[in-house]
């Protein structure tokens, strides 16, 4: 996922703020939440770590520290500030079932909760600012399938956000926000359920994900939708398929798109073509949060077997720009993961949008594989490094 802000304005920034265009805004029924098939069973070689002492809290009125983490708590509505070394030092309150997560380079983070798009700023850690989405998603509920805004990400200007917003029952939006007035600005009909929203490096497309369309909704400029499926093992099953789309991760060297399936199949889309070619993986686990590090390796988040037997457990692939590949297993389910600037450590987030998550972050040491756990806050999903 491409989620900090940095670069120059863009033609998209510029077009979007006076554009609008009308999407569905009738929420459906939402589907009903099964109970969750992934299983836990088989061993991991991550090495249990002592439970970590609780880190002091940070005063109310002190700035906040350079290098800490933050999460959105899919569990208590929350963001959470975690210490690095030490855990959890500060929650601030952002809305009910905060998803998907995105900082800018001017220490403002963006949380898509079920009741609106919060603002928080990170250096007072207080919420500034919640944005009502323009989208009937129908009432603020918790759950996986709740609707309001799931994917989150910047333009590289920092001048829009960009939300998808899931509309249970029927195809979700994209929503463009104008970051200084805090307004929506404009509205693009996009697939079902949005997993995930990322920006191509120069800012002039944004990137759908949509997990129950099976594709990627891109959105240039003049803010009509181009829909490419990616379904790396066909569309059979519809909406009760686990073979969808999860997270995607823009490649820095030739900006295409990577979409990891089930560890096994990795769809490699160019977004201007539209072809997707498929790569081999080796993690053999149900996949969801990707990201690249700025050298070109790309991270997965495996959180386990679909069904019981049928593959590996939780992990975390290390892929590098030749296709090689390290798997790494974790303890449990993890949802979304984040690298630290040097790009040597990653950490994992114990959300998990499933049943068996847990209330924590895993962090790796990328060239070991070393693995320790760190408390964090309630069903952290999204997670960014400040």
């Amino acid at each position: 996922m491409n989620r900090c802000a940095r670069g120059t304005p863009t033609a998209l920034a510029a077009l979007a703020a006076t554009l609008l265009l009308g999407a569905c805004t009738q929420a459906g029924t939402s589907a009903a939440s099964a109970s969750s098939p992934f299983s836990d069973s088989s061993a991991s070689s991550e090495t249990p770590s002592p439970a970590p002492s609780a880190a002091s809290p940070l005063p109310a009125n002190a700035p906040t520290p350079q290098g800490l983490l933050l999460t959105v708590d899919f569990g208590s509505g929350t963001v959470t500030f975690v210490d690095p070394e030490r855990g959890a030092v500060a929650s601030v309150a952002v809305g009910r079932a905060p998803y998907g997560l995105a900082v800018g380079a001017d220490g403002l983070a963006w949380a898509a909760t079920a009741e609106g798009l919060a603002v928080v700023d990170t250096r007072t850690r207080a919420r500034v600012a919640r944005i009502p989405y323009r989208t009937d998603a129908g009432p603020a509920t918790d759950g996986e399938y709740r609707g309001g805004g799931m994917g989150i990400a910047l333009s590289p200007d920092g001048a829009h956000a960009y939300v998808g917003v899931n509309v249970p029952g029927t195809t979700g939006v994209l929503e463009v926000v104008d970051t200084a007035t805090r307004r929506v600005t404009a509205v693009v009909p996009v697939g079902r359920r949005p997993f995930d929203v990322d920006v191509s490096a120069d800012g002039a497309e944004v990137y759908v994900t949509g997990h129950d369309s099976f594709d990627v909704t891109v959105v240039d400029a003049s803010l009509r939708p181009r829909r490419i499926e990616v379904a790396a093992y066909g569309t059979e099953g519809g909406l009760g398929s686990w073979l969808k789309p999860h997270y995607t991760a823009v490649r820095p060297a030739d900006g295409k798109l990577l979409l990891p399936f089930e560890g096994e199949r990795l769809a490699v889309v160019d977004p201007r073509t539209g072809r997707t070619t498929v790569e081999p993986m080796t993690a053999d686990t149900h996949q969801h949060g990707a990201t690249v590090t700025a050298d070109g390796r790309l991270l997965v988040v495996g959180t386990g077997a679909v069904e019981p037997g049928t593959g590996k457990g939780p992990s975390l692939t290390v892929r590098s720009p030749d296709g090689s590949e390290r798997v790494y297993p974790l303890e449990g389910p993890h949802e979304d993961v984040a690298v630290s600037r040097d790009g040597r450590t990653a950490y994992v987030t114990g959300g998990y949008t499933r049943d068996g998550h847990w209330n924590g972050i895993t962090v790796v040491d990328l060239e070991t594989g070393a693995a320790r756990r760190l408390p964090a806050g309630a069903r952290p999903l999204g997670v960014a490094v400040l």
